[in-house]
């Protein structure tokens, strides 16, 4: 693949932000209380929590450890004040590998995203 890995970056953000949000239109009906959830999953924290999973449970092949790792120490001008720099760097990998799978890999990124989702579930409950 020959894309920029903050471009990568920049698209899997927008996908990963596009799946939480369809997926969770179909649990709340009112934009407010959607956008607060979705805030709390698509955020640095939220992505951060995520990767970690998928590295722990060994989820990830090779080739998407090494995106992710490129995402990770990627060089970025700057990062949030609300978040620290090793939780910005985490989902930055995150997001370069959901982007990475979007443009290479569907079906795999159908099983990831899956995978966070069952995460999600459980990370965010009690909460929901």
């Amino acid at each position: 693949m020959n894309k920029n890995i903050l471009t990568l970056a920049y698209i899997g953000d927008s996908v990963f932000e596009l799946y939480i949000r369809n997926y969770l239109i179909n649990i709340y009906s009112k934009v407010n209380t959607i956008q607060k959830q979705a805030i709390k999953i698509v955020s640095a924290k939220g992505q951060d929590e995520l990767i970690k999973k998928l590295l722990e449970k060994n989820i990830l092949n090779k080739e998407e450890i090494d995106i992710f790792n490129r995402g990770r120490n990627a060089k970025c001008a700057h990062h949030p004040k609300n978040t620290d720099i090793i939780t910005y760097k985490y989902a930055t990998g995150f997001e370069a590998l959901i982007g990475y799978l979007y443009l290479e890999n569907k079906k795999r990124l159908d099983e990831i995203l899956s995978f966070c989702l069952e995460e999600i579930k459980c990370m965010y409950t009690e909460k929901m």
